[in-house]
């Protein structure tokens, strides 16, 4: 890791001063969720109109940026994310915002080698504690990396967001060049959706494969809450966390209890992330608390890595996957939705962890204006990007059961796939199955 210097580091300015750093032709990094700044974004907006061939980078937006808002028609201010949240989708389907393709764990490395320094770098921190250091809160991700990496430091100071433990976890004085003051509001909060009675089936077949022991990465969504729930009503014992993203049903079973860490073999007695969004209660749950440790995401999410803890389980979700077992979670067609995250490194890390286990879980159909359609289908809808590959598919669950399709030859899958579907569709899928050879012409 390479340390910055600045010139004349920790200069407390203005908001507005900060923004009118900022030349045509600029490239800005925001950072990532709840370290996008806001005080700082709000001055940039009001100098749009002035500029020209801005490009903004940044990641899950946990709330509408100021600056693109204000250059409606993307001709003054170019948005590049890494992950698509919802309003970065909505600035997606307009045209005003574009899908950076990775590996998350991967990116820190994209910055040192791969992408050319920022302009400015510009992101929400807590004050500067004791040491000199502006603690990163609930987000570590690539920050070091893209400080490293800068042309100019920019931190925007508040009291809202939580100090979080981590190695590398902040930014020392000495590599800022300047300091202006937030607002101070609370940290945006995300809300886990209710999980429905589908969401509840296909967590009680995930629940009862986890043992004691094990460790768990647990994505967001109804299906991944819904774990986290009922293994709160389990007998499981002494689980452990090592994920990418901490949630509130994760922090549920440290509260209960049942996450001690006490087996793990890296990191033993920590929970362990890279990034935490959810609602307050999460946020209070991790301020200060010795038992966390917010780590870079080429740590968290590194296959490596991540095998070393023994029974590592990994749920994620997907939204369509086909009968050869290519799982697609990240767009709808061209129209990108999310980002490809974490989930393929985990999905690797779990399946090497000695007895780990990597699951897909989704609902076998959906309803799209009012009709009703299977998520399991012969071919994926055109366009739709794969983000995990046949190859890496483990355990795949539906409301209809649960299949390993490790070791299954393609007429194999393609039968234990049908299988999961709603039984809606399962004629017409195995139809098309025989039709494309996916199963034997005799039976099958």
């Amino acid at each position: 890791m390479i340390q910055r210097t600045a010139a004349k580091p920790g200069v407390h300015i203005t908001a507005d001063e900060a923004a009118g750093l900022v030349k045509s032709g600029m490239w800005i990094d925001y950072g990532v969720s709840l370290g996008q700044p806001d005080v700082f974004d709000a001055a940039l907006a009001r100098r749009i109109p002035e500029l020209t061939g801005v490009k903004l980078r940044s990641c899950l937006s946990m709330k509408p940026r100021a600056a693109v808002e204000a250059d409606p028609t993307g001709e003054r201010i170019a948005s590049l994310s890494w992950h698509f949240s919802g309003w970065d989708r909505q600035k997606g389907d307009a045209g005003l915002c574009h899908h950076v393709p990775l590996n998350l764990g991967e990116v820190p490395d994209y910055y040192r080698r791969f992408i050319d320094p920022m302009d400015i770098v510009i992101l929400k921190t807590c004050p500067m504690d004791e040491a000199g250091y502006f603690n990163f809160g609930p987000t570590q991700v690539w920050l070091p990396a893209i400080i490293e990496r800068a042309k100019l430091v920019i931190v925007e100071v508040t009291r809202g967001l939580p100090y979080v433990f981590g190695e590398g976890n902040g930014v020392h004085v000495s590599e800022v060049d300047y300091v202006i003051d937030g607002d101070d509001a609370p940290a945006s909060e995300l809300k886990n959706p209710a999980p429905t009675d589908i969401d509840r089936a296909v967590a009680r077949r995930i629940a009862g494969e986890v043992e004691d022991g094990a460790c768990l990465q647990i994505g967001i969504g109804g299906m991944p809450n819904a774990v986290c729930s009922l293994l709160l009503e389990s007998g499981v014992r002494n689980l452990s966390i090592h994920t990418e993203m901490l949630t509130d049903g994760m922090i549920d079973l440290y509260a209960s209890g049942k996450v001690t860490g006490a087996r793990k073999q890296l990191n033993p007695g920590k929970v362990v992330f890279t990034f935490a969004a959810g609602s307050q209660y999460l946020y209070d749950a991790i301020d200060r608390n010795a038992d966390m440790l917010c780590c870079p995401v080429d740590y968290t999410n590194a296959p490596h890595i991540i095998m070393q803890n023994e029974r590592v389980v990994s749920v994620n979700n997907t939204t369509q996957i086909d009968l050869q077992g290519q799982a697609a979670s990240e767009s709808d067609g061209r129209r990108h939705i999310s980002g490809t995250g974490g989930q393929l490194q985990f999905v690797r890390g779990a399946y090497a962890s000695r007895g780990g286990k990597s699951f897909i879980c989704l609902s076998s159909a959906y309803e799209k204006k009012g009709v009703r359609k299977s998520r399991i289908v012969l071919d994926l809808t055109p366009g739709n990007i794969v983000t995990t590959p046949r190859s890496d598919v483990m355990y795949v669950v539906t409301e209809y059961g649960m299949v390993n399709l490790k070791g299954k030859s393609v007429p194999e899958r393609a039968r234990a796939l049908i299988d999961l579907a709603h039984p809606d569709f399962r004629e017409d899928l195995e139809r098309q199955a025989h039709a494309h050879r996916l199963l034997p012409r005799g039976g099958g």
